[in-house]
């Protein structure tokens, strides 16, 4: 069984604040090392239950995160921005059988955990149909495209709430939960005890999982934080303003949505 793993840090076991995800301070190395730890146990979990190949995308800020010297030998690690649209998802084709998602977060303007945001910190919010789209509904629609069924999710109890409503047969790690700027964590042996088990469920289930049928049409909505940036955005092609915060795009092709993504709010 050939696995994709898209890993992010916000959603990782303690993370709490916004200057534990950036390199250029002091407390950015122990979450680090914590996503690495936390991205080589969902591997050998994995592993053990008859994944042999698997390829894990480091999908923070500059995707060089996680140590690759620590990786197991059945594991490829892709870190650094190759510059193609599925950023997170790069490396992704139909040739794997299943994606989990690692360390993954609410959706931007959520106030369910302190460091909720989509992509970037420069939207509000972003919809998606109607619905508010976090990182995990961006990645699972370019999994769905190419056919492949999303199985695993660890993070925080908004984004596993999330996941299960889109992907009902999906199996989650909710190690922690936040009430507007406060974190609840777990201890580490909880953490690893919740991992383990939700790869154990994903494996179990993914001879049986279906990727779910994409939208006919998608409805791509960004309100901005800055209106001078919703302003320039809104000259993306296909973009047209709605108010002075907020850009629209519709398209039937999900590879133009994931694209203007990739730009619009960078």
């Amino acid at each position: 069984m050939k696995l994709f793993i898209s890993a992010d840090i916000e959603g990782c076991a303690g993370l709490s604040f916004t200057e534990e995800t950036h390199k250029n301070e002091a407390v950015y190395q122990r979450y680090a090392e914590e996503m690495t730890r936390e991205v080589v146990l969902v591997c050998e979990a994995a592993h053990a239950a008859g994944a042999d190949t698997i390829v894990v995308k480091d999908g923070h800020g500059d995707a060089s995160n996680i140590n690759p010297l620590a990786m197991p030998e059945y594991v490829t690690l892709i870190r650094g921005k190759s510059g193609h649209p599925y950023n997170m998802m790069f490396g992704l084709d139909e040739t794997f059988d299943g994606v989990f998602f690692l360390g993954y977060h609410a959706a931007a303007g959520s106030p369910e955990f302190a460091v909720s945001h989509t992509s970037t910190g420069n939207s509000q919010y972003i919809r998606l149909n109607g619905r508010y789209m976090s990182e995990f509904m961006l990645n699972t629609y370019t999994a769905y495209s190419l056919g492949i069924p999303v199985l695993f999710l660890s993070g925080d109890e908004a984004v596993c709430r999330d996941a299960r409503e889109l992907c009902p047969a999906i199996a989650t790690a909710e190690i922690k939960r936040g009430i507007g700027g406060a974190t609840f964590c777990l201890s580490q042996s909880a953490v690893d005890e919740r991992l383990c088990q939700a790869v154990q469920t994903a494996m179990q289930n993914a001879r049986s999982s279906q990727p779910v049928s994409l939208p006919k049409e998608f409805v791509y909505e960004v309100t901005y934080k800055d209106w001078k940036k919703a302003y320039q955005m809104a000259f993306y092609p296909g973009m047209e303003a709605t108010d002075r915060f907020t850009n629209r795009l519709k398209s039937r092709s999900w590879l133009d949505i994931v694209t203007a993504h990739s730009f619009v709010v960078y």
